[in-house]
């Protein structure tokens, strides 16, 4: 696939202009072409027009999205035949599978990672972590406060 900085450098080419006499003729910055070419930066929406107008093709062909210069707007831009209607496959239905028996049984696989060592040690260390930060310490105020308004 050709990429629109190749497209733009043979366009400029074929024609035999330089890179800062194409950025003058469509008023751009004297070195926008050499960024567009290099890749260093993309031709905005309008700047891709001019330069399609320019050269006389199509966005698409500027591009690189069409290798035919006069053609390749028309299905881009909606252009399908009305007799030919497109239509998305349906998608196939698929039989669903049984839920494995852990899964099924009340949360056994819940109970097994909460009495895991390693799962227990996380949440530890992430109840610990979030109880040193400002706003656990602030928490931590709150609840001694009301601890000691009930007594």
């Amino acid at each position: 696939m050709v990429t629109m900085a190749q497209r733009l450098e043979a366009l400029r080419a074929e024609r035999g202009i330089s890179r800062p006499a194409l950025s003058a003729a469509l008023g751009f910055p004297k070195t926008a072409i050499e960024k567009f070419e290099t890749g260093r930066q993309t031709p905005t929406q309008e700047q891709q027009r001019k330069l399609a107008d320019y050269f006389s093709v199509t966005l698409p062909y500027l591009r690189g999205e069409s290798g035919d210069p006069a053609e390749g707007e028309s299905w881009l831009a909606g252009g399908l035949p009305e007799e030919e209607p497109v239509r998305a496959p349906a998608a196939p239905s698929l039989p669903k599978k049984p839920r494995p028996a852990a899964v099924q049984e009340d949360g056994a696989v819940f109970g097994a990672l909460l009495k895991s060592p390693s799962f227990q040690a996380l949440v530890r260390s992430a109840v610990l972590e979030a109880l040193r930060s400002p706003e656990g310490q602030e928490l931590l105020a709150k609840a001694v406060r009301r601890e000691l308004g009930r007594r």
